[in-house]
Formats: structure tokens, sequence, C-alpha cells
């Protein structure tokens, strides 16, 4: 039997090596001129770079509620995230063999904790994930997805990852106190203030700057684990501040000991799906833009990820991805995992891009990193200690780090000034990713329209722009009917 992964026609030319073991073979690691060592090494350090969001998912799932006024356990949703990061990013690497990795994606969980779950409840808003994630498996399978990930140019992908670092820097912020929206800020000179009152007071707030500087300096000494090592020391001060001295009001989760650090991961959300109940909860044209922003979101958020993270692999050739079509299918999947497991849609994840900074080259390295977050299943209790403002400047900091792909940007070019503009901007600004891409992509095309230019955009593009456009003006539609 023959482990030869389906792209060897990809690699036709190249030398490969004699006497490769089934591993290799399988994996294509000698080919993609790696090693196994460097493959582990470079799986270890994509899973300490994103083992963060084992912590954050569930601080942002869990800042919500549902129609019922339910909100969702710490130690279920501790689990969830696991587990699926777990599933999907060995699944990457076995299907994919990419240096991959998927979680719950940032941004995308914010759309269902804030806009989906206060008009459903939880089962019927992760129904709707699931109905995601079947759509975009059915785009991939069909060759749509990967068509229109060509299409679109890389200046609005970029712009799109730009808006992403804002929208989650900005969630970091307001989930840590740091700022906060002003009541009846129409009224006001500005939306959001300094603190609650133009102020920062409180050791919390004292907490969350202090884990901030602390993550600041330890990434730019390149200090691998940077984000989780930062993470912890806060915590660790939080808890001396609130059991040792009895300091701080901490919010939703108090920075306490538990009694135990290792427990029998709670798998209560597995299974808790309603696939339609969200659009009798919600109506149907509700449920239905929710879904449609859903899929926007989901098929979107991962284009500029996958393209980056493979050209910084070195297997991105003439701006295509040698099995692209298997990437995305996984990449869709990941949705309908995070739809039955509770976790929110997963997705491919920058901090993949660490591990390749390591050497990692193929799917290998993405076992190594699933391998190690079902570990983490074992230690949710200690996720429960974590306050938000100990794991809030990891959203600051990558926020920031994805902000850096803006010098990637042609500001010079006129046709794309504008629309990677309202990209970017939009994104945080309307707390919504499908917004942004929706203004970018209907400002380019009009701005090709208007240069006489239009066959530039192309016609997908072109129905795309359309299809946003209705999203926009969807009150008008229903006044019409």
């Amino acid at each position: 039997m023959t482990l030869a992964r389906p792209d060897d026609r990809v690699h036709e030319g190249e030398p490969e090596p004699p006497r490769r073991s089934p591993l290799d073979r399988f994996f294509r690691i000698s080919v993609r001129q790696s090693t196994v060592g460097r493959e582990v090494r470079g799986g270890i350090t994509t899973f300490v770079a994103m083992a963060y969001i084992v912590l954050l998912n569930p601080l942002i799932l869990g800042a919500s509620a549902d129609i019922t006024g339910t909100k969702l356990s710490t130690a279920q949703l501790t689990t969830a995230t696991a587990l699926s990061a777990a599933v999907m990013t060995v699944l990457m690497g076995v299907v994919g063999n990419a240096p991959l990795a998927l979680a719950a994606g940032l941004g995308i969980n914010g759309i269902v904790a804030f806009q989906m779950a206060p008009s459903m409840t939880w089962a019927q808003a992760f129904g709707l994930v699931v109905l995601e994630g079947l759509c975009i498996v059915l785009m991939a399978a069909s060759g749509i997805r990967e068509r229109i990930l060509n299409a679109i140019p890389m200046p609005l992908k970029t712009a799109i990852t730009v808006g992403i670092g804002l929208y989650i820097a900005l969630v970091g912020l307001v989930s840590a106190g740091f700022v906060t929206r002003v009541p009846d800020a129409a009224g006001t000179a500005v939306p959001v203030q300094l603190g609650v009152d133009g102020h920062l007071d409180g050791w919390p707030i004292a907490v969350f700057c202090f884990g901030l500087l602390l993550m600041t300096v330890l990434v730019a000494r390149k200090v691998p684990g940077a984000v989780l090592i930062s993470i912890g020391v806060a915590t660790v001060a939080a808890v001396v501040l609130h059991d040792g001295f009895g300091l701080g009001e901490w919010g939703r989760t108090e920075p306490t000991l538990p009694t135990d650090f290792v427990a029998a991961p709670d798998f209560g959300l597995l299974g808790e799906v309603d696939l339609f109940g969200g659009f009798v909860s919600a109506g149907a044209l509700t449920a239905t833009i929710f879904l449609f922003t859903l899929v926007l979101s989901g098929f979107f958020d991962a284009m500029g990820t996958i393209t980056s993270v493979s050209q910084e692999a070195g297997l991105s050739k003439d701006g295509k991805v040698p099995g692209m079509g298997r990437i995305l299918l996984v990449d869709g999947a990941g949705a309908v995992a995070g739809g039955v497991t509770g976790s929110s849609p997963n997705t491919v994840f920058m901090e993949s891009a660490a591990g390749v900074g390591e050497g990692a080259r193929t799917g290998l390295a993405s076992v190594v990193t699933g391998a190690l977050f079902a570990l983490t299943l074992l230690f949710t209790p200690l996720a429960g200690v974590v306050p938000a403002q100990a794991a809030a400047p990891a959203l600051v900091v990558i926020g920031g780090m994805m902000m850096a792909q803006v010098r990637n940007i042609p500001w010079n070019e006129p046709d794309y000034t504008i629309p990677v503009f309202l990209t970017a901007a939009l994104i945080p600004f309307t707390y919504s990713i499908t917004n942004g891409v929706g203004a970018g992509l209907i400002a380019f095309v009009l701005v090709k329209t208007g240069k006489g230019k239009w066959r530039e955009a192309g016609w997908l593009l072109t129905l795309l722009a359309l299809v946003f456009a209705v999203y926009f003006g969807i009150n008008g539609v229903k006044a019409l009917f």
C-alpha cells in the first residue's frame, strides 16, 4: 500500500529522497524540505501561540445571554473549544496536509454571542452555525469558494485581516473595561471613553495594563509562548489581589483558585443543536440574514489567513495553494464542528504562522498541535480562574499583529484606496466583519465601473457586490413586502 498523497502531481519534477518512511511519504516531509523534528517543533509552537483561545472563547461566548436569559458554563465552553480545535486541526493535517491549525474564530464568535443569541436560544444559534458550515462545505466541494477566493484582489483580502485585527483589539479593550460605551453617545463628543468616567481606576484595570505591557515586551522579544505566559502571569497577579487581599471588582469571572486543577471535561454542550428553531424564534427573514452573515463571515475570514500562511510556508505557487480545495473543505467542516460542539464556528488561525516560522511545512505539524489541544481537555478548571482583565490583552496584541498587514496594501493605487479603507474601518466601527467586506467589495466594483474598467472587476465580484447591496438594504426590501 502506497501512502503517497493526492497532491503528488503538483510537485512533479521535484527530486524525492530515497528510502522515505511511510510517514514521510504521506505528509511529503522531505519533498517540502522539512524534517520530522521541525514539524513537531512547529506544531508545538503553533499550539503555544494560539492556546489562549481556550481561555478567550469562553470569555466572549460567556459574556452574552440568549433570548431566555441563559448564559453558558465556562467549563462547558472550555471543553467545547478544546475539543473542536483538537479534532479539526488533526483533520486539517491528515486531509489538507497543511501546517494550518483551526479553532473557534475570533470575530465570528462575537456574531454568535452578541448578534444571534439575544434573539434565539443557544441551541438554535448553534444550529444556524451547523447550517452555515454545511453551506460552506457545499461551496468548497463544488469549487465555488476557491473561485471566489481567487477572484478577490489581494489588497481587499489584506484589508479584511487588518479590519479583523482592529475589531478583536476593540473587543479586548471593552472586555477589560479599559474603554466603555458612553450612554446616549449620540449626544456626546465621543462614542466610547477611557474607563467608566474618562479615567482609569481600580485593580482589575491595573492587572489589564500590566498584562498588556508584559505581553507587548515578550512579543517584541520574540519569546516563545509570549501570549500564554503573559495571561498566566496576569492571572496569578489577579488571584493574589482577589484571594490574598480581597481587592477588585472582577466581573463575571473572579480569579479564585479551583479546588482541583485536573477534572473530567464537561461535554454538556455537545450535540445541543436545534437546526431550524432559530427561524421560529427570530423569524424566518432575520434568521436567514443571520445565516447569510455567518456564511459570508466564515467564507471570507479564512481567506487572508490561508493565503498569507501558505505564502510564508512557501506552499503558494503563482498565487495559488496546492490542495486548496481540501483545505477549504476542512475549513468549512470546522464551522459544522463548532456548531455541534457548541464552540462557535472554527476556522484557520493566523497563529499558524508561528509554527511555520519554526519550520513547519506539512500537516504533521497540525497533527501535533491538535494532539496538544486534546490534552487541554483535562485542565478545564484552570480556565475558570482567568478573569477578562488577564485574558483581554491577548486580543489587543494579536489584533495589533494582524494590523501589521496594512503595510502590504498599495495605498497609492486609487482603485484600492477607498475600498480597502472601508473594509478595514467598518469592521471594527460596526462590530461586523460582514459589513466591512461588503462595503469594500461594493466600493471596488463601483470604482472599476466608474473608470470604465468593469471587466477588471469581473462578473463574480459584481454579483457579490449586488448580493451585499441587497443585504445592506434588507430593511427597505422588507418594507416592500
